[in-house]
């Protein structure tokens, strides 16, 4: 008996991978406009343009929280930490201090600002539901990790800059996002 040859697509894990992005940014954007608990499966198909097949395929709803929160904070999804990704290397490269603190508030407060109003959304469905709660907690220890991995100031800032922080100072304080190092 010859051993079957295993498929390999780069066009299809490309395809998957791109379906994969619209899917969670439709997500993100229907937890945001509806809410956790007022979001379908077919609300997001409908809005990434796919089947609600396609949705179920890619993970239960729980999941495309987790996911569309870190690819709208991060720019990708998974447990990686943020200091390794290619903008937050960028700025741990920079050597006067002003200019780091400086790029740091922008890129904190432009994630913040993207995920603000989901991270409530989060946090609402973390109270409704334990597995979300439990991805919760693995994504605010892995945000401690990140904070430990580099300068205590940067940690600080980090606090800071929460998206908590951001919905405080920005959503319901009326601060600008320019005041907030966003340009």
């Amino acid at each position: 008996m010859v051993p079957s040859r295993s498929y390999v697509s780069t066009l299809r894990a490309e395809r998957a991978a791109t379906t994969r992005r619209r899917i969670l940014e439709a997500a993100a954007t229907c937890f945001t406009e509806n809410g956790y608990s007022g979001t379908s499966l077919a609300d997001i198909a409908a809005r990434a343009g796919v089947s609600p097949e396609t949705v179920k395929n890619n993970g239960p709803k729980r999941e495309l929280l987790l996911g569309a929160f870190e690819q709208a904070f991060a720019g990708t999804e998974g447990p990686a930490p943020v200091v390794d990704s290619d903008p937050a290397q960028e700025i741990l490269a920079i050597t006067d201090a002003d200019a780091f603190l400086t790029a740091t508030a922008a890129f904190v407060a432009a994630a913040n600002a993207r995920t603000s109003v989901l991270w409530i959304e989060f946090l609402a469905a973390a109270n409704a539901d334990a597995l979300v709660a439990a991805a919760l907690d693995d994504l605010l220890a892995r945000r401690r990790a990140d904070c430990l991995g580099v300068e205590a100031a940067v940690a600080a800032l980090s606090f800071l800059s929460s998206p908590e922080s951001h919905q405080q100072l920005v959503l319901e304080g009326g601060w600008d996002a320019c005041d907030m190092g966003a340009n």
